[in-house]
């Protein structure tokens, strides 16, 4: 039981009660005693640790003599091999007297390596020189010279003149590697034997020391567990358990013990069943064991307790806590539990009073979770269904569905909500008008803000006289009881919550009817709070949508098609533009202005207002992106307060212009994602283009542009970074997704928006998304006509036959006068002001006739009005009243002065008279 000690009083006269004759304390004697279990453990210990004792010293005895004997065998050997070789051996052997040289180096040798004897023999085995303890030269030795004299190196045990000896002997080999004698040595079993007994001594002691260290220990342990027993024998020690035992499951009151880690150490039978305890509970944590919070925070609080009441499951518990610690145990708590029958009625009020406690603080968190005034008032409906009500309604005053401020003395509400309810129901769906009359008993008490109550539906004859067929099938569905509510908000009424109880038997009361108040008060905020911004947002998204262009004109260089999807959190600054330039080309524009709102949505007006007018100037993308970073940089230092230091605005911007003669991409972006290009057969890139910093950082670095060649049939995909960035994937992922959409060649750029769209875009985007597919087209050469002025006026004829020839040959015979009478015009000026090289290109698409004449000088001519005596300034005067637009675009080595022709808007014939033109000047 976790370690838990029945202990009994300490008072000698408070023995165990129903124990027998009352037993006689054991004194400290008695703990050695080997009749008593304490004895009898003792006894055992002391005998195991002797045990291993003797067998560690035997073992260790053994081992050591092993490894001296086989240290002294190194040795002998070691010092047999060093003296072999060492020098002038073989010289002393040779020598008329070797004994007379080699018996000192004998002696000396062997006093400083420790072995007991060492000598040096010849061929025959006679001794030259030998170590005086172990005799004289001369002696022969015992040792077999046959391996020696072959070479080999010999290790033996052998009995000498000093005893029993461990010994080596190594051959000693000439120059040539013949043998000419031997080294012996060796070490006395003697000696080995004394090395062994001096650690031998070490052991045994250390050996002694464990055992009286264990004797000494199982002593005190045997003394502790005595005491712990209070010196009662087992027999005593039984029965105690098992009549306390028997206490403990008969009682009807729950007994708890818990230690002072809070872990649950003794729960009886009525314990468990009162708390529901599991089978393992004890040696549990308190916590652990799924009780009611208060109620496990008493238990493991270590305060004392009297009778207080905690609720425990379907009971009501009395709880008394009292500490352990003063009675003789350790620290814990005995805890009793009486389960109060006569409170149960107050524990049902308490818990239906938590539990409206719990309905209110959930329905803080669920209701007005987004900013949508229908889905608020559908959460309403779902949190009262079925805690509170069986069925909810909710209707909503039409403006206020709308976002707008509800008029006052308005009756006329709509079903925003219904939660409940089954497919045969009588109530009115979602969305139907509904009158006031037709769901409250008065529209007088809805209007005060006042809730009412029907504790009875069916003797409610004011409601059901109201509307009768209505009320007649309310009540056939079951409903009984109801409480209507207005949502009311800032003192005005909103709508109506409308609860009804069908399948729970009790009716409302006036507690329902403050707990409906309150929580309608609740609802009211939120769906007010929704109104508001949806107000605020309906008058953004219309600012938003008038600000973006409301459909893409129709280019001949391009198939586009295009997707505008607004963020569900608010409106944003993307924009996108398609904008047709001269020479039948087309710039493709989208942007991003930094942040939500409206002055995100102004701000990206003001933008794309200005993109327009930079474009009529036919500015170069990297100079129109540098004149809109200096605007943004303006706006930012103009609309900031001094005071609250400048607040930047920033964009990004990608700006493309597409050229249909020569099939040349050139775009310039400032921070915002590349361009997607797909080739004809449907590979799909993302060329690394340059990119700048954003527009209003104030970089002090140019712009810088790139130019793509692309082939016809190309599809050119522009975006903003709300179509990729989401956060459950990353950045590789959507471009994939992205690629993959984009792929199919057989697509058209409507499907392929749609294909994009539905790929990588959830149901609801979190941010703005602009997406452009643009399929390209290229002008076919027969379509382009280029000739090159000489500076002599004479050739202003034959360019003009050589452009009439051309338009036959287009089949534009009704252009030819007004556009040799252009022609004539542009390139005169030219001969006249311009520089060579000069160049006149006609293009023909699909619905203009383009002339350009083009020359290396950067002065542009102006259209003014001549006096009537000047000789000349009319020419532009004409060019504008025969074309139906003109102008001037500067390139990196002068100018080209161009004007369209319509094909089909009434162009001037042939026979029209000049002179009216002139008099009307």
């Amino acid at each position: 039981m976790c370690g838990l000690r029945i202990r009994p009083s300490s008072s000698p006269d408070a023995r165990f009660v129903g124990s027998g004759a009352s037993s006689r304390r054991r004194g400290p004697s008695s703990v050695l005693s080997v009749r008593s279990v304490v004895g009898q453990m003792f006894v055992l210990q002391v005998a195991v640790v002797v045990l291993l004792a003797v067998a560690a010293v035997v073992m260790l005895a053994l081992t050591s003599q092993h490894e001296s004997t086989r240290a002294a065998s190194k040795q002998s050997l070691a010092v047999a091999q060093g003296f072999a070789s060492s020098p002038g051996l073989v010289g002393a052997l040779r020598s008329p007297h070797p004994t007379a040289v080699l018996q000192p180096r004998v002696e000396e040798a062997r006093k400083g390596s420790g072995v007991d004897f060492l000598g040096v023999l010849n061929r025959d085995g006679t001794y030259y020189a030998l170590s005086a303890r172990a005799g004289r030269p001369g002696s022969h030795t015992s040792t077999d010279m046959a391996p020696l004299l072959a070479g080999q190196t010999v290790r033996e045990e052998g009995v000498g003149s000093l005893g029993p000896q461990i010994r080596a002997y190594v051959p000693i080999k000439g120059p040539t590697g013949s043998v000419v004698g031997a080294v012996g040595a060796g070490i006395t079993v003697e000696h080995v034997s004394a090395m062994v007994t001096a650690q031998l001594a070490a052991v045994v002691g250390a050996a002694a020391g464990a055992v009286a260290v264990t004797t000494g220990g199982a002593a005190v342990l045997s003394r502790r567990l005595l005491r712990q027993t209070r010196g009662l024998g087992p027999t005593e020690i039984t029965r105690m358990y098992e009549h306390n035992d028997a206490v403990l499951h008969s009682v009807r009151e729950g007994v708890l013990i818990i230690g002072g880690d809070g872990q649950l150490l003794l729960a009886n039978d009525e314990a468990r069943r009162l708390l529901d305890l599991p089978a393992d509970a004890e040696c549990r944590h308190v916590t652990a064991l799924g009780l009611e919070p208060p109620l496990a925070e008493l238990l493991v609080s270590g305060r004392g307790a009297t009778d207080e009441v905690h609720l425990a499951g379907d009971h009501l518990l009395a709880v008394n806590v009292r500490p352990t610690a003063p009675y003789g145990g350790g620290a814990g708590s005995a805890v009793t539990l009486r389960d109060t029958t006569e409170l149960r009625a107050l524990a049902g009020r308490a818990e239906a009073a938590r539990e409206r406690l719990k309905l209110l603080y959930d329905a803080g968190v669920r209701i007005g979770t987004t900013l949508d005034v229908a889905r608020t008032a559908q959460e309403l409906a779902e949190v009262a269904v079925p805690r509170f009500a069986d069925v909810v309604t909710v209707e909503l005053l039409e403006p206020v569905l709308r976002g707008d401020e509800p008029p006052e003395g308005s009756t006329a509400m709509r079903r925003a909500a219904v939660s409940g309810v089954q497919q045969d129901s009588p109530f009115h769906p979602v969305g139907e008008l509904i009158t006031l009359a037709l769901i409250a008993p008065t529209a007088s008490d809805v209007a005060s803000g006042q809730a009412i109550l029907q504790v009875d539906l069916r003797t409610a004859y004011s409601w059901q006289a109201r509307h009768p067929e209505r009320a007649r099938q309310i009540l056939d569905y079951g409903v009984h009881s109801l409480i209507s509510v207005p949502l009311r908000a800032r003192g005005v009424v909103l709508g109506l919550a409308d609860f009804w109880r069908a399948e729970t038997l009790e009716a409302f009361g006036e507690e329902d009817r403050s707990f409906a108040e309150e929580l309608a008060a609740r609802a009211a905020v939120a769906i007010d709070n929704a109104r508001r911004y949806t107000h605020e947002r309906t008058m953004a998204v219309a600012l938003q949508r008038s600000l973006l262009p409301r459909g893409l004109p129709d280019v001949s260089a391009l198939e586009v098609s295009h997707r505008y999807l607004p963020a569900q959190a608010g409106v944003g600054g993307d924009w996108f533009d398609v904008i047709p330039l001269p020479g039948a080309r087309v710039a493709l524009v989208v942007g991003d202005v930094v942040g939500h709102g409206v002055h995100a949505v102004a701000t990206m007006g003001r933008l794309r207002t200005a993109v327009h007018n930079f474009s009529a100037l036919d500015m170069a993308p990297d100079e129109l992106l540098a004149h809109l970073d200096e605007l943004v940089a303006r706006i930012d230092a103009d609309e900031a307060p001094e005071e609250e230091g400048q607040q930047i605005t920033g964009a990004t911007c990608l700006y493309a212009i597409y050229d249909p003669v020569s099939g040349v991409c050139t775009l310039a972006r400032a921070g915002h994602f590349g361009p997607a290009v797909v080739q004809p057969d449907g590979t799909v890139a993302f060329p690394d283009t340059p990119v700048s910093p954003p527009l209003g950082l104030g970089g002090t670095l140019p712009f810088e542009t790139a130019a793509l060649r692309l082939p016809e049939g190309s599809r050119l995909a522009l975006f903003t970074d709300g179509l990729l960035e989401d956060h459950n994937r990353d950045l590789d992922t959507s471009l994939g997704l992205l690629r993959e959409a984009l792929s199919h060649r057989d697509r058209t750029p409507e499907q392929t928006c749609q294909a994009v769209i539905d790929a990588l875009l959830p149901e609801r985007p979190r941010d703005d998304v602009v997406l452009l597919i643009a399929r390209t087209r290229l002008l076919n050469p027969d379509q382009v006509a280029d000739w090159n002025i000489p500076s002599d006026p004479k050739a202003v004829s034959r360019v003009r036959a050589g452009v009439t020839h051309r338009l036959e040959t287009w089949g534009l015979d009704q252009l030819a006068f007004t556009a040799e009478l252009i022609v004539s015009e542009l390139v005169t000026n030219a001969i006249r002001y311009g520089v060579q090289p000069i160049r006149l290109r006609l293009l023909y698409d699909s619905s203009n006739l383009i002339c350009e004449v083009a020359d290396d000088s950067s002065t542009s001519p102006h259209l003014r009005r001549a006096a009537a005596t000047d000789e000349g300034g009319r020419g532009l005067f004409l060019i504008a009243q025969f074309a139906r637009r003109w102008g001037t675009r500067y390139t990196a080595h002068g100018k080209i002065i161009w004007a369209e022709q319509a094909l089909h808007d009434g162009a001037a014939e042939a026979g029209t008279d000049l002179a009216d033109l002139f008099l009307g000047q």
